[in-house]
């Protein structure tokens, strides 16, 4: 258990986040521009080979229910954005995708619906382009198909690629334990995907087992999957697992670190967002809230392999309720070339409307925080606000991302229904 963190600690955070760092931030895209556009998107941004920003919105388009869309420079310093597909048009057709998309080799786009689908459980789909610059979708998994009343439901993550062209997901409901599942989809050879469940979450009330994950996985060189989970652990307020490949066709599941575990009150909880590895095998997250007891609104954090079989949990910096900081992150975080952290609050911040940040390695062990962006600045009018994912780089050293609400849109009162934004130094 960490000693409790000190008043001199407490005040360094504070001095560091008044230290913010100068960077420009600019409006790509006001969502809700037109009526058929998305809407408050909750997911991150990929790039494509040729520069074209793709994302998902959780509402909107034709039918309501969320979109695909692609932003695209136009040449001159702008951004065009284009709508690729309307959910819930097409009968048993996912909707409320809250997750990002991944590419496979050919070009094609995957991801995920938290709802729609046959019995409304949320759905995997499959846009591919058609060659006169529209999308088909096709959907490759309905979640609790009948005849599966075990399989996963409602997936909140998105997916990942194994060298074989497998996908890899969770769901946040569903299972055999009702608390989640890690699931994966196999291509069968005739265009049609076949899914496995290859853990479910608390399961026979396995009471120090995860539950309820929202974030996607991530491989490491042996092939083990690593993610988390909102809730569950030892002491309820999530954990960090480890898949391993059984050599029989089966996994194994671990759990690397219970958050809040033996009552250690300045551990974060509630992690939201997955993870990434750094060149040295150690594990880097976010946590939505947690950090101290009574003033902590979340932190990064740290897993470092103890070379037995371990794991060591490190807070490496926690939002905190006494200053100006960001608050609440729900989105992971990315490195840079340097080994500097970034990634977004979804509040807080000086108009508590979430920030972007960079962590900075003292060289000491610790670490120094400094906010890039607030979010609804003064006088911005048609800036973003609330970011639910984070931020991703291009070739030149920007960051991209998007935001649930802000912008210049204001449906039915709303104040704007999210941007897409940039960040430059």
């Amino acid at each position: 258990m960490r000693s409790a963190m000190s008043l001199k600690a407490i005040f360094t955070v504070l001095l560091l986040v008044a230290s913010s760092w100068a960077a420009t931030e600019k409006t790509l895209h006001n969502f809700g521009s037109s009526g058929t556009d998305g809407q408050s998107s909750a997911a991150g941004l990929i790039f494509d080979s040729a520069g074209n920003l793709y994302g998902t919105t959780a509402a909107g388009g034709a039918a309501g229910k969320g979109t695909v869309f692609e932003t695209s420079p136009d040449g001159s310093g702008g951004w065009t954005t284009k709508l690729l597909w309307s959910f819930g048009v097409v009968q048993d057709d996912g909707q409320k995708p809250v997750a990002g998309l991944v590419f496979d080799a050919a070009g094609n786009l995957y991801g995920t619906t938290y709802q729609g689908g046959t019995v409304f459980s949320g759905t995997v789909f499959e846009l591919s382009p058609n060659g006169d610059g529209t999308w088909a979708e096709k959907v490759l998994h309905h979640f609790q198909v009948q005849g599966h009343e075990q399989d996963g439901k409602n997936p909140a993550a998105g997916l990942i690629f194994d060298a074989a062209g497998n996908l890899y997901g969770t769901t946040y409901n569903g299972g055999t334990g009702a608390e989640g599942t890690v699931f994966e989809l196999s291509p069968n050879g005739d265009g049609t995907w076949a899914e496995k469940v290859i853990h479910n979450f608390f399961v026979n009330f396995h009471v120090n087992d995860g539950q309820n994950p929202q974030a996607s996985v991530i491989f490491d060189a042996a092939g083990n999957l690593y993610g988390t989970t909102y809730q569950g652990g030892s002491a309820g307020h999530g954990a960090v697992f480890e898949m391993s490949p059984n050599g029989s066709g089966g996994w194994t599941e671990k759990l690397l670190h219970s958050f809040w575990a033996g009552g250690d009150q300045f551990d974060g909880s509630n992690p939201e967002a997955g993870l990434i590895f750094d060149a040295a095998g150690n594990l880097y997250g976010t946590t939505y809230s947690g950090g101290s007891r009574f003033q902590g609104l979340g932190t990064v954090f740290e897993m470092t392999p103890d070379g037995s079989g371990g794991w060591t949990e490190k807070v490496l910096h926690v939002f905190h309720k006494l200053s100006l900081d960001g608050k609440y992150p729900q989105g992971g975080v990315i490195f840079d070339g340097a080994g500097n952290l970034y990634g977004t609050t979804s509040a807080g911040g000086t108009k508590n409307a979430g920030a972007v940040f960079e962590m900075t390695p003292n060289g000491d062990g610790s670490w120094a925080e400094f906010v890039l962006h607030n979010f609804q600045v003064e006088g911005d009018i048609d800036d973003g606000a609330n970011p639910l994912a984070g931020v991703i780089f291009d070739s030149t050293g920007n960051l991209y991302g998007t935001t649930s609400k802000g912008g210049t849109s204001n449906t039915m009162g709303s104040g704007g229904v999210g941007t897409v934004f940039q960040v430059a130094p």
